[in-house]
């Protein structure tokens, strides 16, 4: 398996939620299905089914978090040493030239993207775009509705 980027924040929020899932999660579901098989016959349980079917689910994702850790290349962002050229990690703000709306982002792993957090992917159309870019450069985005263009105002590594 190849190297996953991750940023030190990324992968403290992914260590975070795989301690939750072994300390809280596990235990939680390991207790409700002991109660569900207390109550007797399993085969019409819908309760013992639904723990177990959350039980494959805590321990899937107890899988995916260990194996996305330990192929981790965490990178700091704030260590990084490129001036103002665009590359994993970099936080842009970027101002679309059609509606003239500025937007914040920051250029992270797959596993760790989430737009509502103004995280994207390094791997999605508007981080390709701006990949090796500087401030002041035109990135063209190749968007579902059509190329869009978008002015990188400023790069920060924090």
């Amino acid at each position: 398996m190849s190297a996953i980027p991750l940023t030190v924040r990324g992968a403290e929020r992914l260590r975070a939620e795989l301690q939750r899932l072994k300390t809280v999660e596990r235990p939680k579901v390991i207790d409700a299905i002991a109660e569900a098989r207390a109550q007797g016959d399993l085969s019409e349980n819908a309760e013992y089914d639904a723990a177990r079917e959350r039980q494959a689910f805590i321990e899937g994702r107890i899988k995916e978090l260990d194996g996305t850790l330990s192929n981790a290349q965490i990178i700091d962002p704030a260590t990084l040493d490129v001036g103002n050229k665009i590359v994993f990690g970099a936080t842009v703000e970027l101002e679309d030239l059609d509606s003239g709306e500025t937007v914040t982002y920051q250029i992270v792993g797959d596993v760790e993207a989430d737009i509502r957090s103004n995280l994207i992917s390094v791997s999605s159309p508007v981080a390709r775009a701006l990949i090796g870019k500087e401030t002041g450069d035109v990135a063209e985005v190749n968007a579902p509705a059509g190329v869009r263009e978008f002015e990188v105002i400023s790069v920060k590594y924090e």
